[in-house]
């Protein structure tokens, strides 16, 4: 299947199976990127997060490292250290399963795998910063849609971590979800759990989305 083919279609229903598909579908996509296509798709998007609208303003960033296939947002972190930004990664918290709580991310800082495999600052010893304190919190996709819908790992972590965004939005981050372009699908079932998105930036184009 050609990885820069465009997925367009898909069960909006309540069909679990149509989801999981849909999610192993596109992520064997971007696995199947090269390295110099991920290189390129990494360069594209730190120029379209500079300029952001959203991220003007924003000094603390919670980010992530990208694995799976995941557009690497390596290069974006590198630039915007240099204007002053302060990166911070999510780490599962001990205390409250299924949340997310975020630390410092700098040259250095020693990183061990949790239990998906996924690299982050030890908990006891890391300086924590909770959501509602980030000015912006960029996150992985698996796919999608023009309208804000999308597709995650299934974890939940995100929805559970921001929430109260839903209740009080003016406490909340920007939530923009990063993504390559070809991860776009026609149409994305919302569900009632979903924390909206602010936006999508991508290798080709921001998508911003209203309220």
């Amino acid at each position: 299947m050609n990885p820069h083919h465009q997925a367009r279609t898909f069960d909006s229903g309540n069909d679990r199976a149509s989801r999981r598909q849909l999610r192993q579908t596109l992520r064997q996509k971007r696995r199947s990127l090269s390295f110099e296509e991920q290189r390129q798709a990494s360069e594209r998007l730190a120029l379209n997060l500079l300029r952001h609208p959203d991220l003007h303003r924003a000094r603390h960033i919670g980010i992530y490292l990208a694995n799976d296939g995941e557009i690497d947002p390596s290069l974006y972190i590198d630039l915007a250290r240099k204007k002053g930004i302060r990166f911070y990664l999510p780490i599962l918290h001990p205390i409250y399963p299924g949340k997310l709580v975020f630390s410092p991310y700098y040259d250095g800082v020693q990183l061990t795998a949790n239990r998906f495999g996924i690299p982050e600052p030890p908990f006891p010893r890391s300086r924590r910063k909770p959501a509602w304190a980030l000015d912006a919190v960029l996150f992985p996709l698996v796919g999608f849609d023009e309208t804000g819908g999308r597709l995650g790992m299934g974890g939940g972590f995100y929805d559970r971590t921001f929430a109260f965004s839903r209740i009080r939005p003016c406490m909340a981050p920007k939530l923009v979800g990063l993504a390559h372009d070809f991860q776009r699908v026609e149409q994305l079932p919302v569900e009632p759990w979903d924390v909206p998105l602010h936006g999508v930036v991508t290798d080709k184009r921001c998508y911003r989305f209203k309220p």
